[in-house]
C-alpha cells in the first residue's frame, strides 16, 4: 500500500530522522530495537499466525530500528495510515503532503493493529496459508498484496531477516507477556526497561490487573512487596530491571536510599547491594558514591 513507500527519498530522510530521534532523547540501534521488540512480534505470531521475523523486519524497516518521528511521537511503528481510524491521528509527509497516520498509546499497540491490519484486508488472506517458517513467501507475498510501492520490498525483508538472524524468532514459544489493551502510557527507561507512572489510588494489583501480570511479578521488578504503598507519580516496571545501569557511579542526595537509586537507574536492587557491600546496612548520606555497575 502507499503508506510505505520506501524509496531513495526515505534512504536520504534517514538521518534527519535519526538527529530527530537523539534530540528527543530516544536513540536506538538496530540490535536494542531487536532485543526490545522481539517479544511483542512473537506473541503476535502465536496470536494472529505472522511469522515474527516478518512483523520485526517490517518494524525495523518503517520505524528506522523505532527512530522515525512516527514511531517516537506516535508509537506508529508500521507506518499505517489512518483509514477509517477513529483513534488518535498525527500528520507526516509521505507520498502526499501531510498526511494522516494513526497514533497509539504505546508501541504494544501499533503491534497489535500491524496484525489485525493483515487479518482485516482480503487482499492478504492468501498469505495465511504458507508455513508460519516460510518468511520468504511471506515477504513476496506482501509485496505482491501491495504492501509498499517499492518493488525491491520483499527483497529488503528477506535480506533484513537474514542479516539479522530474525528468522530463529518464528521457532520461539509463546512468551510471558503483557496485555495492550490500557490506555496509559507505557513508557521507556534510558536502561531499556518499559514502566508506568502510577496514578491517585493507584496500587499494583490494580496495574497488575490492567497488564494482565501476577502481582508477584510486579513486586519482584520493582523490589518491593505487599506492605509497600504506591503513591502518585512513581516509576513501576512493568518489565525485569537490569543487572547494571547505563552511569557508573550515583553521587546521593539527602533522602536517597538504596531502593530509590534502585529505581532511578533501572538497577536490580540486589546487585546494586552487591556493588555496595560497605554501605548497606546504613544509612546512605549526602556525597556518598554509590557503584551503578
Amino acid at each position: 500500500m502507499n503508506m510505505h513507500n520506501i524509496n531513495t527519498k526515505v534512504y536520504f530522510l534517514g538521518f534527519i530522522l535519526l538527529f530527530q530521534s537523539v534530540v528527543i532523547g530516544q536513540s536506538l540501534t538496530r540490535k536494542e530495537y531487536i532485543s526490545m521488540y522481539s517479544q511483542d512480534a512473537v506473541f503476535q505470531m502465536h496470536k494472529y499466525k505472522i511469522p515474527a521475523s516478518i512483523t520485526m523486519a517490517q518494524g525495523i524497516l518503517e520505524s528506522n530500528n523505532g527512530n522515525s518521528r512516527l514511531a517516537v511521537k506516535g508509537n506508529n511503528h508500521f507506518g499505517i495510515k489512518c483509514h477509517d481510524w477513529t483513534g488518535k491521528k498525527m500528520y507526516e509527509d509521505d507520498d502526499k503532503k501531510n498526511e494522516c497516520f494513526r497514533k497509539y498509546n504505546s508501541a504494544l499497540e501499533s503491534f497489535e493493529d500491524h496484525s489485525k491490519f493483515l487479518k482485516k484486508y482480503n487482499r492478504y488472506a492468501f498469505l495465511f496459508d504458507y508455513k508460519i517458517t516460510d518468511y520468504k513467501s511471506w515477504a513476496k507475498g506482501l509485496s505482491k498484496a501491495g504492501y509498499a510501492t517499492n518493488k525491491k520490498y520483499a527483497d529488503i525483508l528477506i535480506k533484513l531477516i537474514e542479516e539479522n538472524k530474525l528468522h530463529e524468532l518464528d521457532q520461539k514459544s509463546e512468551p510471558i507477556h503483557f496485555t495492550s489493551n490500557s490506555s496509559r502510557n507505557i513508557y521507556l527507561h534510558p536502561n531499556k526497561i518499559r514502566y508506568v507512572i502510577s496514578k491517585e489510588n493507584d496500587s499494583y494489583l490494580t496495574i497488575a490487573k490492567e497488564f494482565d501480570m501476577r502481582l508477584w511479578q510486579l513486586y519482584k521488578y520493582n523490589d518491593t512487596d505487599s506492605y509497600y504503598e504506591l503513591t502518585k507519580n512513581e516509576k513501576v516496571f512493568i518489565q525485569p530491571k537490569r543487572n547494571k545501569a547505563k552511569a557508573k557511579v550515583h553521587l546521593a542526595s539527602e533522602g536517597d536510599s538504596f531502593r530509590s537509586i534502585s529505581q532511578e537507574y533501572g538497577i536490580k536492587l540486589k546487585k546494586l547491594h552487591k556493588r555496595n557491600k560497605h554501605l548497606v546496612g546504613h544509612k546512605i548520606k549526602s556525597g556518598f558514591e554509590i557503584k551503578l555497575r
